[in-house]
């Protein structure tokens, strides 16, 4: 494995309580699960620990908890929908404290091939505060064996991601990735550490300022970077171009300016748009119908907006992906919430799932229009994590990642 830590399969788990940090931050609606990617992402490490006989104990947050414990927030229906999907009945404690009474009641009880959810790990409020100690000691009594599988928020030094290793280490126990975190850092790490060549890097989105290091550390990793999106907009200032009312970081022009050099020194190719999609005015609501023109770089109206790449730039962006061997991709480069605006999103989509090249969708915005653009099945990797694999391509140790115990 890409980093040299141990798995769910170099762990006995026969008679051994496993606590189990999932990612089960689910879209809820009115108290319905709206997309279940991430239950389902979860379940081949659950029924692999349900399979060897352990007692699984799974545990994860659900949305920001800003004004304290509520239903509305609650892992009820994950429960609800992890019992379908497993086939067997998942016991909620639905305690607010997490780890109180109710939770050590609930795993003394368990027996093996026993599965049950503490509710949500934000309900302690301790979760994501240097009070997590006291959490971190908590979820620890209650298991024997750690296994993180929680990729989106692996990014995060918390209580129940990283804080708790360092009690089941205390107490003998074994810290391992599951496989979800397995596969993301296979397919992240590869890609950044050891990539098949061609090596080709897509950048979008709108801030610069969002992107900062991974643009640096990807042009000394990648043979060819495209920057696309509102981001695109700022480099083509720093050019001198006119770019209009278009989305722009006065502040990162120099930034820009000494990225495209350090191109030009790594000798790597660093792709910008050549020509762009405008409108007037952006709509309301953002998927209204708009009308465009498409202009040069080179001679946009200063009273247009660029909303997406226009038909040359979509050419040129394709052609460096038919000859790549690895393409990530992290941000879309178009609007494309808009039917309009989404053309060029929807161009470099295709591009990508007709090669034949190791594709890695960097989790966020872009993995959210590869699936609604029907493409996601055509990709090799999507990362379930936008803000995790956005770390992970800065370069940076992800806690969730480092507190795993290495072979």
């Amino acid at each position: 494995m890409g980093l040299n830590k141990k798995s769910v399969d170099d762990i006995n788990a026969k008679g051994k309580r496993v606590l189990v940090r999932c990612d089960f931050n689910v879209p809820l609606k009115n108290g319905e699960i709206t997309d279940e990617t991430r239950i389902v992402a979860a379940l081949p490490t659950i029924n692999k620990l349900i399979n060897d006989g352990g007692k699984v104990i799974l545990c994860s947050h659900l949305g920001k908890v800003k004004n304290g414990p509520n239903e509305g927030e609650s892992l009820a229906p994950v429960a609800k929908r992890l019992s379908e999907k497993l086939g067997k009945e998942v016991v909620f404690v639905s305690d607010y404290n997490v780890t109180g009474e109710e939770a050590t009641k609930a795993v003394e009880a368990m027996k093996e091939g026993d599965v049950v959810l503490l509710q949500n790990t934000r309900f302690r409020g301790a979760e994501e505060t240097k009070n997590g100690e006291e959490f971190s000691k908590e979820l620890a009594d209650l298991a024997d064996l750690y296994v993180c599988d929680a990729f989106g928020s692996s990014h995060r030094a918390h209580a129940s991601v990283a804080g708790v290793t360092k009690f089941i280490t205390e107490k003998g126990g074994e810290n391992v990735v599951g496989y979800l975190m397995q596969k993301e850092i296979e397919f992240l790490g590869n890609a950044v550490e050891n990539p098949v060549r061609p090596f080709v890097a897509i950048l979008g989105g709108a801030k610069v300022a969002d992107k900062l290091n991974v643009i640096s550390n990807l042009l000394e990793k990648c043979d060819t970077l495209i920057i696309g999106g509102g981001m695109a907009y700022t480099f083509l200032k720093a050019q001198g171009y006119e770019i209009g009312k278009s989305l722009v970081d006065d502040t990162k022009l120099d930034y820009c300016k000494e990225m495209m050099d350090k191109a030009k020194e790594l000798g790597k190719k660093l792709l910008l748009p050549v020509d762009s999609v405008t409108i007037a005015d952006f709509p309301n609501p953002i998927d209204a119908p708009v009308e465009v023109e498409v202009y040069d770089v080179t001679n946009m109206p200063a009273d247009r907006e660029g909303c997406d790449i226009g038909p040359k730039t979509r050419e040129l962006f394709a052609d460096a992906v038919k000859t790549a061997k690895t393409v990530v991709w992290n941000g879309p480069v178009g609007v494309f919430e808009n039917p309009t605006l989404a053309e060029c999103t929807i161009s470099v989509a295709k591009a990508l799932a007709e090669t034949d090249a190791t594709t890695i969708i960097g989790g966020g915005d872009s993995a959210a229009a590869v699936n609604q653009l029907g493409f996601g099945d055509k990709m090799s990797h999507i990362s379930t994590g936008g803000g995790a694999s956005l770390e992970f391509l800065e370069g940076k140790v992800l806690p969730g990642v480092d507190a795993a115990d290495n072979k």
